[in-house]
């Protein structure tokens, strides 16, 4: 009994580390193009941003990745692949999308925290914007950001349990499924 719970749960806890180390992979790149995208002025990119931004961090996540699962479905595109590979697909796109629009805002907070007279610095010495963004905005950015980031990291794995809702067996399902089928407790505190 013992081997099977271990294997089972440690089959869990892979899935939930996939999950994880996915959705930062492919958030923290988004996120700061999102990011860039809020703060343009080109107005429509603007608009749009922020309209994704508003509408993905107003709504749940768990209604989020119901959606990107089912809703392709019921409306005949099938753009998952079938079983687990579509569903793990389907959670680290929403996953990915809802971090990346979180992300966003705390990189627009880090950027636009770093007073305009250090950008104004190094225009005086003759950089170039990228130069500026590279070597004065984003090393002052980084430090402001890490506390909140930290937390979101922190939200995320906590998160990863959201993914049970389309079936995918991650470490708290893979430990409940020995609460219901064989009444012991003991799993969820392993």
């Amino acid at each position: 009994m013992l081997w099977n719970v271990t294997t089972t749960l440690l089959g869990g806890l892979a899935t939930t580390v996939e999950i994880f180390f996915l959705t930062l992979l492919f958030a923290l790149p988004l996120g700061l193009i999102i990011a860039f995208g809020t703060m343009t002025k080109f107005t429509p990119v603007r608009w749009l941003c922020n309209a994704l931004v508003w509408v993905v961090r107003g709504t749940p996540l768990m209604l989020q990745l119901i959606g990107f699962f089912y809703i392709p479905g019921i409306l005949g595109l099938h753009i998952w692949p079938g079983g687990d590979p579509g569903r793990m697909m389907a959670t680290v796109v929403a996953f990915s999308l809802n971090y990346a629009c979180y992300f966003s805002v705390i990189y627009r907070g880090g950027i636009q925290g770093v007073p305009v007279g250090q950008r104004e610095a190094g225009e005086v010495l003759g950089m170039t914007k990228s130069q500026i963004f590279f070597k004065i905005t984003l090393m002052q950015m980084i430090k402001r950001i890490v506390p909140p980031m930290s937390n979101e990291i922190i939200t995320l794995v906590k998160d990863t349990s959201l993914a049970r809702t389309i079936a995918i067996t991650e470490l708290v399902k893979a430990g409940e499924s020995f609460m219901k089928s064989d009444g012991i407790t003991w799993p969820l505190f392993y």
